[in-house]
């Protein structure tokens, strides 16, 4: 099918509601999974990724409702062990992050994913979790990942690189860990689960590029998912680019680890 691309006359103008971020989804999602209760998420992603999430706490024992983009997910609190491989599909952030959970519970677990994922590095989460005890085979660092639950021990874990799915995976494990567990990152990744930890009720502390969480019991919280900026970023563009433009973008997360797009454009005027 062709398509034909004509100079705006006038400007852009108008109104759009930017779809549900991603990334707080699957935070969403993960740390719903391990409360006691039902925690209601407004505004979910309904990508393929966030699904896949979504379908995987399944298999783990959670009940959950979905209408449109309003989530409702009920869980004891206490995982059950899957009947299957979980299977992650394109979607690095599931298998990063809920292998840090996966590797404190009372059972094994495999952890599969397409092709793609199969060839992703693994070894920036595999470390730290060896470290704190876990039991992880893996093909060479990559997928699939099998891991025998066990009971983990907090370690101080100095990251030499910037990773909200490392950091994620290494503080969702010290929420089961005995001690403290205390990451740290050359500079500062996006914050999505430390503010979302803290919100339903984890002992967790910031201070700069340093998180540390203590064994913790998480209370079912509401969320509004706020709109990926990463999607806001193009119609900023075009708005910037085409003479006499006005637009309204709404449900915009200004998340300060998240808004560097807007820190540059401020300097160029």
């Amino acid at each position: 099918m062709d398509k034909k691309v004509t100079k705006a006359k006038n400007g852009l103008s108008g109104e759009i509601t930017i779809p549900p971020d991603k990334s707080i989804s699957h935070r969403a999602v993960i740390i719903s999974s391990i409360t006691n209760g039902t925690s209601l998420i407004k505004g979910f992603s309904n990508g393929k990724d966030c699904l896949t999430t979504l379908e995987l706490c399944k298999c783990l024992g959670i009940d959950y409702e979905l209408n449109n983009n309003s989530l409702s997910i009920t869980s004891d609190g206490l995982l059950k062990a899957p009947a299957t491989p979980l299977n992650c599909g394109n979607s690095g952030t599931t298998m990063r992050l809920i292998s840090g959970i996966l590797a404190a519970q009372n059972f094994k677990s495999v952890l599969i994913g397409d092709h793609s994922l199969s060839n992703r590095p693994m070894k920036r989460v595999i470390e730290p979790l060896s470290l704190m005890g876990a039991k992880i085979k893996s093909n060479n660092f990559k997928a699939p990942l099998e891991i025998n639950g066990k009971s983990l021990n907090g370690i101080n874990y100095k990251s030499k690189l910037s990773s909200a799915q490392v950091k994620s995976c290494v503080l969702l494990a010290g929420l089961f860990a005995k001690g403290q567990t205390v990451f740290s990152e050359p500079y500062l990744s996006r914050n999505h689960t430390e503010l979302m930890l803290k919100y339903f009720g984890a002992n967790i502390k910031t201070n700069g590029l340093t998180s540390q969480i203590e064994k913790s019991e998480l209370t079912p919280c509401t969320i509004e998912v706020a709109g990926d900026i990463s999607s806001a970023a193009y119609f900023i563009a075009a708005t910037l680019i085409v003479p006499n433009s006005k637009i309204i973008l709404k449900n915009v997360g200004l998340n300060p680890t998240r808004t560097g797009l807007l820190d540059i454009l401020k300097i160029m005027g």
